[in-house]
């Protein structure tokens, strides 16, 4: 068995990373309560093959099973430079096998690499996992917007979990 390996996501991902994003939305673990298409994914991943907003892909004996990203907060707000928030999605077969700490470890050091100072994730309050992942790697939260999203007819928050680099 080989070890995973995390590289640049690459345009021919682009159909696992939105098949990956999807299990999210059918899971109810993010804000999108609707699958997207592939070509509704192309602006957003054009929008990481920026230096400093990289797109990563996490692969297991050459399967894709997650990705990460570094996006930018609040673009064109020089006050806000410095931060940048950190994305990451697992498939669901691949999910408590490491590849999350795997993926964030990474994202982290690429963030601090890249000259961040300040990283964080934004998920709703019903997203344990992710919670748990985040403050494994000391997150915390720093906000909390209660009752902003409904879903399926349940209402539930959006968190920022955040650290310094």
């Amino acid at each position: 068995m080989s070890n995973p390996i995390i590289r640049k996501a690459a345009v021919e991902d682009l159909p696992k990373l939105t098949a990956i994003y999807n299990q999210a939305v059918e899971a109810r673990q993010t804000a999108d309560t609707l699958p997207l298409s592939i070509s509704d994914r192309i602006s957003w991943f054009e929008s990481h093959q920026q230096l400093n907003y990289p797109l990563f892909s996490v692969e297991k004996e050459g399967v894709v099973c997650g990705y990460s990203t570094l996006s930018q907060y609040r673009g064109g707000r020089h006050a806000l430079r410095y931060t940048v928030e950190i994305s990451y999605y697992l498939d669901n077969t691949y999910q408590r096998q490491g590849l999350g700490s795997l993926l964030l470890k990474h994202a982290l050091e690429t963030a601090k690499y890249l000259g961040f100072k300040h990283a964080f994730a934004i998920l709703l309050d019903t997203n344990l996992p992710s919670i748990g992942l985040l403050e494994k790697f000391d997150f915390i939260k720093w906000g909390h917007l209660p009752n902003i999203a409904e879903i399926d007819g349940k209402v539930c928050g959006h968190l920022y979990y955040g650290r310094h680099l």
